[in-house]
């Protein structure tokens, strides 16, 4: 693959100066095997960026009038040719970074496939394909969107059409390449590595090492790295010669995120949940009481035991719920509606349909409780959430920080609460190192005797939400999975040693 990903030798410097606009700015990459140090000038507007007047216009007309930091050093670094690896967090505006170049660049020489963009999941494709449909309003720009989970025939149909754009997962475009009449992607310009660290995991290297041996030689193709996080191996592959930008410097979190921890015994856990939010979203629960949304078996004992909680907690429009399962997930999202709250949920194993539906309701405000795995921790365009609650803490810290990261992404203020048991303490503190910050006891806003009066009424939701997964033959379809990944998991065992980095 490191031939694949081989970067195009250059005669110009690795220190790169550039004073168009007599400013002159210096990004470090920590952890470069040269340590080397790239230079650009700052601009501070999308026309000094060199971009066309009519993206000008555009973001003009959504209301981007002055470009991000990462599309301040990338844009200009892409327009001049160059391979480029760009770090930074979410929500910092990475997808117009490579989106307005590409465009830019498209209009003066339209044909198709003009660029292939990968990312690690279905949701951020299509993320991706609409800001490409925004900002290419004027152009008619064509995109496709090749995921799991949609109609194979249909994506083949789009794929003969000679789009201009290929915005896919990995797998399913190695799937469509399989075929003898497969689209021609011999002349594409541009590769684009979204969450590029993501994509270099064991799982998909199969898959891109496949998709990337169609693709024409690194010397003959622009090739972009978005990442949020840069790894060793990303480091490595992305070479001396791209132009770097890191707008992460070291990853923390947010002086305006308050973090926050909740103690407990394991068996009350999701007795804790539930109380949190009730507790933070008490106009959503008002309103599904009147409408007697949750069990009838419980209304009244649920009614009584609502009223006599204290309102102790600032109320939230929007709270994102992460754990570490499908099952869990699933779980939790039936438990939350047993108990009147109006919620979605997101994993893995739903369809791409109901995904997509579940993201649609969260950002549009219909439900403002997500509970999801780590799908929706880093990439995917949420807009700001107001609490983010750790139902399961990541073992990796630097998971731990883009999801807390979805609590104070526009530079509002925002909660953070980790729940904790007895086998939960080491991580705890290893997280509050990493960040290099100790996190409040919320128990002023949850006391035990506050809790407890919900022990009840949970424990009867959580029967019923069990039930229902049974009915719903949901365990199968877990099993189901896991017999497909170990099947996968097999065959990329075997190709191991064609798959390893050099």
């Amino acid at each position: 693959m490191s031939v694949l990903f081989a970067t195009r030798k250059r005669a110009r410097s690795v220190v790169d100066s550039d004073k168009r606009d007599g400013v002159v700015v210096e990004g470090y990459i920590k952890g470069h095997k040269d340590e080397s140090r790239t230079t650009t000038s700052i601009a501070e507007s999308f026309e000094s960026l060199g971009i066309n007047s009519w993206l000008v216009k555009k973001c003009s007309q959504i209301g981007m009038t002055t470009p991000t930091t990462v599309q301040q050093h990338c844009i200009p670094a892409i327009l001049d040719g160059r391979n480029v690896l760009g770090v930074a967090q979410t929500g910092s505006g990475k997808t117009a970074a490579f989106a307005l170049p590409i465009l830019h660049s498209l209009s003066m020489d339209p044909y198709g496939p003009f660029a292939v963009i990968l990312t690690p999941t279905r949701e951020l494709a299509f993320q991706i394909a609409d800001q490409m449909n925004i900002f290419g309003t004027f152009t008619g720009v064509r995109c496709a969107v090749i995921v799991g989970g949609m109609d194979m025939l249909e994506q083949k149909m789009k794929l003969q059409q000679q789009p201009h754009i290929i915005i896919a997962t990995p797998g399913r475009l190695h799937d469509h390449l399989m075929h003898p009449d497969a689209p021609n992607l011999s002349l594409v310009k541009f590769l684009v590595l979204d969450e590029a660290d993501r994509l270099l995991e064991q799982s998909f290297k199969s898959d891109l090492t496949f998709v990337l041996g169609k693709l024409p030689p690194a010397e003959n193709r622009q090739t972009l790295y978005f990442t949020a996080t840069l790894t060793e191996e990303l480091n490595q592959v992305a070479g001396s010669d791209s132009f770097r930008f890191d707008g992460t410097a070291l990853i923390k979190t947010r002086d305006a995120l308050e973090q926050y921890y909740l103690f407990f015994p394991q068996q009350i856990k999701m007795t804790y949940l539930m109380y949190l939010l009730l507790s933070l979203t008490p106009q959503v629960e008002e309103t599904n009481r009147q409408k007697q949304r949750y069990s009838k078996h419980s209304a009244k004992s649920l009614e009584k035991t609502l009223k006599s909680l204290e309102a102790t907690a600032q109320a939230a429009k929007s709270v994102i719920v992460f754990v570490s399962k499908c099952q869990t997930c699933e779980l939790i999202g039936e438990v939350t509606r047993e108990l009147g709250l109006n919620c979605v949920t997101l994993h893995s194993i739903m369809s791409q349909s109901r995904r997509l539906a579940a993201l649609g309701k969260f950002t549009s405000g219909l439900a403002p409780i997500l509970i999801s795995t780590d799908v929706a921790s880093r990439g995917l365009d949420i807009p700001t959430v107001d609490v983010v609650i750790q139902f399961d803490l990541p073992r990796v810290a630097s998971t731990y920080i883009h999801r807390v990261g979805r609590a104070c992404r526009t530079g509002g203020r925002g909660r953070s609460i980790s729940l904790v048991t007895q086998h939960d303490i080491a991580l705890l503190q290893h997280l509050e190192a990493h960040v290099g910050k100790k996190m409040d006891n919320y128990e002023v806003f949850a006391k035990e005797e506050q809790v407890l009066k919900l022990l009840n009424d949970v424990s009867v939701a959580t029967r019923c939400a069990k039930l229902k997964l049974y009915e719903r033959g949901f365990e199968d379809k877990v099993r189901e999975r896991k017999a497909r990944r170990s099947k996968q998991y097999g065959r990329l065992s075997d190709q191991k040693s064609h798959l390893a980095i050099e």
